[in-house]
């Protein structure tokens, strides 16, 4: 039994939280680091589970990790790199799937990567044999053997042409990560844009790396030989600034979130404004604020970048439960994002799950049994319940769910929270949250 947090709710959040490195750029640059011939040093790098499990893994292959315990930067040494024993890379890899993303630079370091059955995914699971089949067209050899599976590329890696048949940020980034030193010129069809792709493309160019983006998903890197480290600030974590922006809008609160960056959160704010949220823009930041009056509901669809992030439908989903209305949300990214919404059922709201494609254009889950489209009906009254956490960005909604309801709730399974959010429990009560964390 892990930690319980109590939530009185009903208090309107109010303050200043700040917003560092992205989550979904950060633990991927420090991978990166692997391409080097000598240290690189990353910035901007926020205190959450991911960098740590990243560090572990990195540190258990040779790689030395420096944090300065000032401003938290990290200096990444790969000039040590080795193989490292498999069952220490299972226990420090926990459910994390980014050890898949080590294939391509520890080919390029080592000549070998070793990865583990992944987070109880078993070998053959549809993720991992994609990310396979785009190290195999690089030339690498895939031998499954107990416990994971070996690759290496006696002939080396080489440059191929490459066509995804949908936008994935993770084939995308392992893509960037084995063709940048891969022998010739890599072309991918279909790659995702997202703004830390584009941040990763930015700090492999740093150390040397020739890669094109072009228009219609195109990505074109031209391999080089051997790259350099890198001096790179992490773009700012949208996903976190969307999800304070979203607890702001359903406590009814106002919330200045230092680090926002308006560029990355553009569709973001565009829904923001038509459900009937206010926002005023500066350049250290973005300030969120329930302005009066009554929530209007909305149609709204999740697509890839530039389109409204999948990460961004879960805190939103619970202000649309405050508005007057009958709003449908439809989720074309991940086919089972709607699995949080059981506890909101359980504290009031009024939600309904389709299997149909309740939205403009029918998506890839559709006739497929995965209730990937809700149907919100506002507005709830949320009262208090016991909840326990399912997953990062569903946890993250729960959590704003419990601090609009009215009476307290009891919350478990808190760790997942720390995976992707810094801090977030220092930051509520800053923000005048009434919770109580108990072992």
């Amino acid at each position: 039994m892990g930690k319980v947090l109590t939530i009185h709710g009903g208090v309107p959040l109010k303050g200043t939280v700040t917003v560092r490195g992205a989550k979904n750029l950060v633990p991927k640059a420090m991978v990166a680091a692997l391409l080097g011939d000598g240290p690189s040093l990353l910035r901007n790098v926020p205190e959450i589970r991911d960098v740590e499990i990243v560090t572990s893994l990195l540190t258990l292959h040779g790689v030395k990790v420096d944090k300065d315990p000032a401003t938290g930067d990290l200096t990444l040494d790969p000039q040590g790199a080795k193989t490292a024993p498999s069952n220490a890379i299972d226990a420090h890899a926990g459910d994390s799937r980014i050890p898949i993303l080590f294939c391509g630079p520890l080919i390029h370091a080592i000549g070998e990567a070793f990865i583990p059955d992944l987070g109880g995914c078993r070998i053959g699971d549809r993720p991992i044999d994609y990310h396979l089949n785009v190290l195999r067209s690089f030339g690498a050899v895939v031998d499954k053997r107990p416990g994971g599976i070996a690759i290496s590329a006696p002939g080396g890696l080489k440059g191929a042409k490459l066509e995804l048949p949908y936008p994935s940020v993770g084939a995308t980034e392992q893509v960037l990560l084995t063709a940048v030193r891969a022998e010739g010129i890599t072309e991918l069809k279909g790659a995702a844009v997202e703004p830390e792709i584009m941040d990763l493309i930015a700090l492999l160019q740093k150390m040397g790396a020739i890669i094109t983006v072009q228009t219609d998903r195109v990505i074109r890197i031209e391999g080089v030989s051997a790259l350099s480290g890198y001096n790179h600030k992490a773009l700012p974590d949208r996903n976190e600034s969307a999800s304070w922006a979203s607890a702001a809008l359903v406590t009814r609160g106002d919330i200045y979130v230092e680090g926002a960056d308006q560029q990355d959160l553009t569709a973001f704010l565009n829904t923001y404004r038509k459900i009937g949220g206010a926002f005023e823009v500066d350049d250290a930041g973005i300030r969120f604020f329930h302005p009066g009056g009554p929530l209007k509901p909305l149609v709204l669809e999740t697509d890839v970048h530039p389109g409204f992030m999948t990460d961004w439908q879960q805190p939103l989903v619970v202000a649309l439960t405050q508005a007057e209305g009958v709003s449908i949300v439809h989720e074309t990214v991940y086919e089972n994002r709607f699995g949080f919404t059981e506890a909101l059922v359980r504290m009031g709201a009024t939600i309904q799950l389709h299997r149909e494609c309740l939205g403009a254009v029918p998506c890839r889950f559709g006739q497929r049994n995965f209730l990937h489209s809700a149907v919100v009906t506002g507005p709830a009254r949320l009262n208090g319940a016991d909840i326990d956490i399912p997953d990062l960005r569903g946890g993250f909604s729960h959590l704003i769910a419990a601090l609009a309801a009215e009476g307290s709730s009891r919350v478990t399974g808190i760790e997942l929270i720390n995976r992707g959010y810094e801090r977030f429990l220092d930051k509520l009560q800053g923000l005048g949250a009434r919770v109580e964390l108990t072992a």
